[in-house]
């Protein structure tokens, strides 16, 4: 478990899956995601990060307000698993949209980050996105991400040809 100052990233439990759900499958958060999902997708995720948590030790980890324990969505780490970094850590996040602007992605984007560099030997992280998702793009470079256009390529998710296809890579290297 991750604190701050207002937030506590804790792995997911089994009863996390409809209250992710509620706050997170809406249009406007899915609208760079591939859409709305149906309950099986988020059973999924929550297999997969369990998978990753207890083989590694982090996964994209549920991101509550610790004023009022509010669900506010994810942050976390995994292997990337796709694209030309795919054996890379990848940073990544989802707020529900009442959490935006105010900071908590980027207060827990620096605390998975600092965490990693304490905790794991590798030497960058990569993150990604589409082109058209600015907010999320705007969060890499504040994090000091740097784009790496020689890492983009077409998320095997999508045909070729769909606008979610197209994905941007930011890299940060470990610290000196």
């Amino acid at each position: 478990m991750i604190e701050t100052e207002r937030l506590t990233l804790r792995p997911w439990r089994a009863e996390d899956v409809d209250e992710f759900m509620r706050v997170t499958n809406t249009p406007v958060v899915m609208e760079f995601l591939g859409g709305l999902q149906d309950r099986d997708y988020f059973v999924g995720a929550l297999e997969r990060s369990r998978i990753s948590q207890e083989t590694r030790g982090h996964c994209f980890w549920i991101v509550e307000r610790r004023e009022d324990k509010a669900m506010l969505g994810f942050c976390g780490l995994k292997i990337l698993g796709i694209g030309p970094v795919a054996e890379d850590i990848e940073i990544g996040w989802r707020l529900r949209e009442d959490a935006w602007g105010k900071g908590y992605a980027r207060e827990a984007a620096e605390a998975c980050l600092a965490w990693a560099w304490a905790n794991l030997s590798v030497l960058r992280i990569v993150a990604i996105t589409v082109p058209p998702n600015v907010r999320s793009w705007g969060l890499m470079e504040r994090l000091g991400m740097k784009r790496r256009e020689d890492y983009n390529f077409a998320h095997p998710a999508f045909a070729p040809d769909h606008p979610l296809s197209a994905h941007i890579t930011y890299v940060i290297e470990r610290p000196v």
